[in-house]
């Protein structure tokens, strides 16, 4: 029997005098307010988590940081997308400011990507910047949008088109609250492991469609997993953090699958981000093939590793009517990559082969999606 500290890991994070450290295995909740306590001044802090992860995690959150000498007040939200957005944000800062958090106290994000990003957010407005501490309970959260300091909400114009860059502390991924993830979540999460592979590494993209299914059932697959998957994520985040050029890799199926996510009004019940994602990461292999930049096999090798996992792969697997490529050309045009007017890709040359492909041709993209489109 394995025995828990053989399955917890470190990822650093070298920026200097941001850096921080990303803690991954079972058991850290118990432990954060030891570890928390160790790297910040303040003896207060304030959680920022929504209803569902609340009912779980806050009261042993809460206990660990009270056995550590951190007291701590909850701003519980909503759960879902439309909580990044900004009144969610205005009562998140009015109870952080309520609770008379200082700027060596922390703001603790205790949810997933939704909660992480908002949270990071107000930590970085609140008094022009407070202690940030994530502790992701999604596995996309703590693969992900954990790391490397994004924060911020949606418009109505787009997805995260208002925030900072507000880098954490510490990044606690309690591999133990994966548990209690829908199959549909931990499916969502995986995609965004995925994307590490299909970028730079396809040592990993061909581990996962080997070892899948240890990394679904658990235990050192998984923690591999994600050990990999936030170092990959570490070491672009430290050549770029602020995403002047290579960051951008990190994008992968994201320009398509935004659009996709603002198409249906943000509506978990249809398709949530990790699905959003894979169909991207399908869409952008499928245009390269089109483009003649890698091969169709590519594009089908993908496809077929996420339709194994379970995850959608088309236009078509989303539920309900989706406005047409028109409206699709608009929210793309939104997107944060977008530069000068001109459209960015990350677009790729084979397996694991990603490259940042400036000024696309906005003719070609509609053309593209007209044809994958299923109306």
């Amino acid at each position: 029997m394995t025995a828990a500290s053989d399955l917890q890991t470190r990822v650093h994070v070298p920026l200097g005098e941001r850096a921080y450290d990303i803690l991954i295995g079972p058991g850290l909740i118990a432990r954060a307010g030891a570890e928390i306590a160790s790297r910040i001044k303040g003896r207060k802090a304030a959680i920022i988590t929504d209803r569902s992860v609340a009912a779980h995690y806050l009261e042993p959150l809460k206990a660990s940081l009270a056995d550590a000498g951190i007291a701590s007040h909850a701003v519980i939200l909503p759960p879902g997308e439309k909580t990044k957005s900004f009144e969610p944000l205005i009562e998140a800062c009015d109870e952080v400011l309520g609770a008379r958090i200082e700027r060596n106290d922390a703001v603790i994000a205790l949810g997933g990507g939704v909660i992480g990003d908002l949270a990071g957010f107000v930590a970085g407005i609140v008094r022009r910047g407070v202690r940030f501490i994530q502790i992701p309970t999604s596995l996309l959260a703590q693969v992900d949008s954990s790391v490397g300091g994004k924060t911020g909400i949606n418009s109505r114009h787009g997805k995260n088109l208002i925030g900072v860059f507000n880098q954490p502390d510490l990044v606690l991924a309690d591999a133990d609250v994966l548990a209690t993830l829908s199959p549909r979540e931990f499916r969502a999460g995986y995609a965004e492991v995925v994307k590490y592979g299909l970028i730079d590494k396809p040592d990993f993209f061909e581990w996962l469609e080997k070892n899948w299914q240890a990394v679904f059932a658990g235990g050192v697959a998984r923690i591999h997993a994600i050990a990999t998957s936030c170092q990959a994520k570490a070491d672009v985040v430290v050549a770029d953090e602020r995403e002047t050029g290579a960051r951008a890799l990190l994008n992968l199926g994201h320009t398509f699958g935004h659009a996709l996510e603002a198409a249906t009004a943000y509506d978990g019940s249809r398709l949530v981000h990790g699905e959003a994602v894979a169909i991207g990461m399908v869409l952008a292999h499928e245009f390269s093939a089109r483009l003649n930049l890698a091969s169709p096999d590519v594009a089908k090798r993908v496809e077929a590793h996420l339709r194994a996992v379970g995850l959608p792969v088309s236009m078509a697997d989303i539920p309900g009517e989706l406005p047409g490529p028109e409206r699709l050309m608009e929210a793309i045009a939104q997107d944060k990559k977008v530069k000068s007017g001109k459209l960015t890709f990350i677009l790729t040359r084979g397996l694991g082969q990603s490259f940042v492909a400036d000024d696309v041709a906005a003719s070609e993209v509609q053309s593209f999606l007209t044809g994958k489109h299923p109306g």
